[in-house]
């Protein structure tokens, strides 16, 4: 019977279970089963490759083991379906089976895409996969396409973000059992809801990861991450590590059905082999989902378009990258604010036109934060590949006090951008709790043995004093400990607040609505907008539909308000033979705005008179634009009256 995927312990129905595992360090490696109050080795077969692998009869689904290696200490196993106590326990035998009824799903698709970030252990009070579960409902009411998870590979502790995992194959028991998380996905679909998996391909964790054990080149010796040793994807022994991740990629797509992946730092992926490994995870997630669309999203601090530029072009074919260049200056325009990463945005009108536009804002141009060039050119790129938000787990996280963006802004402004968030024609994101602008903080979390707790600790506070006010003694001092389990708890949201903010809620939902239905607004074409700057915080966005007589003009002004009846941007003029009418607006009290009136308004002014002349001047007609200050408005072109 062939293996459906090279490592790891798999069932054979009536033979038992077939063990596989790289270990070219070792003579001699034994499937040790634990059970019946002692343990029982079983030798595996070198297959003079480095790998060792045999069947073994008593071993059923949910037997638990481990590897012993040339007849001394066990480990887990490096490709372990389950970890049941944790990473430093033993591994178990699972039965991949699952009574899917997700036959008719056919994957989630990049255009019209909608994404929530969500980590499982704060998304809800009890933090596990079927408390989650339970509320994709509301996600799927909202007008959400795509769910996000942060990593649920298994990590040490009790707590965590998820990015120090050690068992790439293994949902973490911290959130329940695999079963539970296939029930997850397999609800999600049944919704209408993709699901994509949050990974770290990176590097491992510092507690529980025994790779080590079996090889000494799964690492690399030409490359380090900042926050460990790099993975070996182009040196010697390098093979059978690429194998490990694109099973790890391919599994997640066909054992759990997950539509795609969001990659981690990709950046600090190394690889100058012919082909880079990341080319090759894109292809076998393809390859797992057995025809299904998927959606594998890269994070690239560098905004390197070559990862979604095709094979042909020598790129990686991924389907997204995320953008922080959009939400660098959306915060920035938000707050006021611009230390460390954010001193290269102004927040001003032209960084929003030109993001809606071409994506990228950084394309190769000097930043100074760097002190480099940064960026590569978007030409040719579709905007559904690049990825908006206004907050993620990082940059929420990224400050003394954990608050979310909303928070540090006044309500109308925050509204405002929303509105630039949900309709333009990148692919929005939204981070949990977003859309009923939850109140909870969102801090770095991680539950490690206390001499690790102490680095994390001592480094989580060398990061952010990057920022200079962050960097205050005293405010330093209040940096929440990321081991200090009240910190978790602190970051966990509360679904009461979804039935207590309805006006954040409506104002989300709508705006889903009219990107979801509007046909303009859904077209997301790359030549089907432009946009001009009207002031320092005013720009207008325009939608150009097929025939014209559909476009749309968004309208958005961050600052004060703002007047003029010098109306020279031809931008502002209407189709022809029709006017612009309010179609939506930020300030609608339905969202706890005040009102909105016409933007555009015609009155009748004096005309002067010559000197000594005192008959009557016949009134002028003059149109005065008007833009509230705060708000955004969506204006729709409508017929005239004879």
């Amino acid at each position: 019977m062939t293996r459906r995927l090279p490592v790891g312990a798999e069932l054979r129905p009536g033979e038992g279970v077939h063990f596989r595992v790289w270990a070219p360090r070792r003579r001699r490696v034994d499937a040790v089963l634990a059970g019946n109050g002692g343990e029982d080795a079983h030798p595996l077969a070198a297959e003079g490759n480095g790998y060792f692998s045999g069947i073994v009869r008593e071993a059923r689904a949910g037997t638990r083991y481990r590897y012993r290696l040339d007849g001394g200490e066990s480990f887990p196993d490096p490709a372990s379906r389950y970890q049941p106590e944790g990473p430093h326990g033993p591994s178990q035998v699972v039965d991949p089976a699952f009574a899917w009824t997700d036959a008719g799903w056919r994957g989630p698709s990049l255009a019209g895409a909608v994404i929530y970030e969500l980590h499982v252990g704060t998304f809800t009070p009890e933090g596990t996969f079927a408390a989650a579960t339970a509320h994709l409902d509301a996600l799927a009411e909202l007008g959400v396409t795509v769910v996000e998870v942060m990593p649920v590979s298994e990590f040490p502790g009790r707590f965590g973000w998820g990015y120090d995992g050690v068992d790439l194959f293994a949902p973490t028991r911290l959130y329940g059992t695999p079963d539970d998380f296939r029930r997850f996905v397999d609800r999600a679909h049944a919704l209408g809801l993709g699901v994509i998996l949050d990974v770290v391909y990176n590097h491992l964790g510092p507690d529980g990861n025994y790779l080590a054990q079996y090889s000494d080149t799964y690492f690399s010796r030409r490359h380090r991450t900042e926050w460990g040793e790099a993975l070996n994807f182009d040196d010697a022994g390098c093979e059978a590590v690429r194998e490990l991740i694109t099973s790890n990629a391919r599994y997640w797509a066909s054992e759990f059905h997950v539509d795609g992946l969001r990659l981690d730092a990709t950046q600090s992926i190394f690889d100058e082999s012919p082909r880079h490994i990341l080319a090759d995870i894109h292809e076998a997630v393809q390859e797992g989902a057995a025809g299904r669309r998927t959606l594998v999203v890269g994070e690239n601090e560098p905004q390197d378009t070559a990862l979604l530029r095709s094979h042909d072009d020598g790129g990686c074919a991924l389907d997204a990258l995320w953008n922080d260049d959009f939400h660098h200056a959306a915060k920035v325009a938000l707050t006021g604010r611009d230390e460390a990463y954010y001193t290269d945005y102004r927040g001003h009108a032209q960084e929003f036109v030109s993001a809606a536009k071409y994506g990228f804002l950084y394309q190769g141009q000097f930043y100074r934060w760097q002190q480099k060039r940064r960026g590569t050119p978007t030409r040719g790129i579709a905007p559904a590949h690049f990825v908006h938000f206004l907050d993620n787990h990082d940059q929420a996280a990224n400050s003394a006090t954990g608050r979310r963006v909303h928070l540090l802004t006044s309500p109308a402004r925050h509204r405002a951008m929303t509105a630039l968030l949900l309709l333009g024609p990148q692919t929005p994101m939204l981070f949990q709790g977003q859309e009923y602008a939850a109140s909870t903080p969102f801090f770095y979390f991680a539950d490690h043995r206390p001499e690790i707790a102490a680095m994390v600790r001592q480094g989580r506070g060398d990061f952010l004093a990057q920022f200079p006010s962050v960097a205050q003694p005293d405010v330093r001092a209040r940096i929440a400990d990321p081991g200090d389990e009240a910190t978790f708890m602190a970051c966990k949201l509360d679904p009461r607040e979804r039935e207590a903010n309805t006006e954040a809620l409506a104002l989300h939902r709508d705006l889903l609505q009219l990107r979801r239905e509007d046909a303009t607004l859904r077209r997301q074409a790359a030549d089907g907008i432009d946009g001009a700057v009207l002031g320092d915080h005013a720009f207008v966005l325009r939608w150009f539909s097929p025939d014209g007589d559909a476009d749309r003009l968004l309208v958005v002004n961050l600052g004060h308000a703002l007047r003029f009846s010098r109306a020279s941007e031809p931008l502002l003029a209407p189709p022809a033979a029709m006017q612009w009418q309010t179609r939506w607006t930020s300030e609608d009290p339905r969202y706890g705005g005040a009102g909105t009136a016409p933007l555009e308004r015609e009155r009748r002014m004096q005309g002067e008179r010559a000197a000594g002349d005192a008959s009557s001047v016949p009134l002028k007609p003059q149109a005065i634009w008007h833009i509230p200050g705060e708000c955004a408005v969506l204006l729709e072109p409508v017929r005239t009256t004879a």
